[in-house]
């Protein structure tokens, strides 16, 4: 794998350093003269570029020129690329779950909203698919969107574990559909094929293929299999809440026979 698309990992920086500035107590430089810049304007910055080129286009100097200062003055305020990607992914957390945002009172209102949240967030930022986020940084944007999503699922009667298993299942569920989407994306700027020239240029070998026999099943399935039409997101999101409805429903009656 090449650097460019090499993953980069959250929490590989000074962990210490990291919880000061996410949590506030560690934004103001200790030495030399008060500098111009904020660190949410680096932050917001650093989002902006990485939005635009990829996590691999945001580095300490680039980022120096694109807020017109020298790259020393950001250190200031953010020891280096590490601890600022760790930054920039509680900044960009905080769209999902905004702050005064409405709490659903229903756990399959908030299984939808968290999906809907977190896809709509890949989409934003689909540099996010490239980070490797095993061990996160915990900042404020990532404990509240916790936070509000504990209480309605706190209603379907699960024990804590099983609770953050719900969280986990959705999660997994959403960045494998964001990561097909995006890397469709990136596989038409690559290639210079839209989906409808790479699929259409193997269509004569697979017509071959279906009347000779040897795929009966595939050869079976409906015109309409493959169609981009159908909402494969819509349809796995209502299983997922049907299938957590039926344990839901399972402990509800363990509870009334325990009664």
């Amino acid at each position: 794998m090449s650097g460019k698309d090499s993953p980069v990992t959250s929490g590989s920086g000074d962990i210490q350093r990291t919880l000061d500035l996410l949590w506030g107590t560690g934004e103001r430089a200790t030495r030399g003269p008060k500098p111009a810049l904020t660190l949410d304007r680096i932050v917001a910055a650093a989002v902006e570029l990485a939005d635009r080129e990829g996590i691999a286009a945001v580095s300490m100097r680039r980022l120096s020129t694109e807020l017109g200062t020298g790259t020393m003055s950001l250190y200031r305020y953010v020891p280096g690329k590490a601890e600022l990607l760790d930054l920039m992914l509680d900044r960009v957390q905080g769209e999902a779950v905004p702050e005064g945002a409405a709490i659903p009172k229903d756990w399959r209102a908030c299984v939808e909203g968290m999906a809907r949240g977190q896809l709509a967030l890949f989409r934003s930022h689909p540099w996010l698919l490239k980070v490797n986020q095993a061990r996160t940084v915990l900042g404020p944007s990532a404990i509240r969107s916790m936070e509000v999503v504990v209480a309605p699922l706190r209603t379907m009667g699960l024990t804590d574990p099983e609770l953050l298993s719900v969280i986990i299942a959705v999660t997994n569920w959403v960045t494998g559909h964001a990561r097909t989407e995006a890397d469709t994306v990136e596989a038409v700027k690559e290639t210079g094929l839209s989906d409808e020239e790479f699929w259409g240029s193997q269509q004569p070998y697979l017509e071959r293929a279906m009347l000779s026999g040897e795929f009966p099943q595939m050869a079976s399935l409906s015109e309409d299999t493959f169609s981009y039409e159908f909402d494969h997101f819509e349809f796995g999101l209502r299983r997922l809440i049907d299938g957590f409805a039926v344990l839901v429903e399972e402990r509800a009656a363990e509870r009334e026979e325990g009664r």
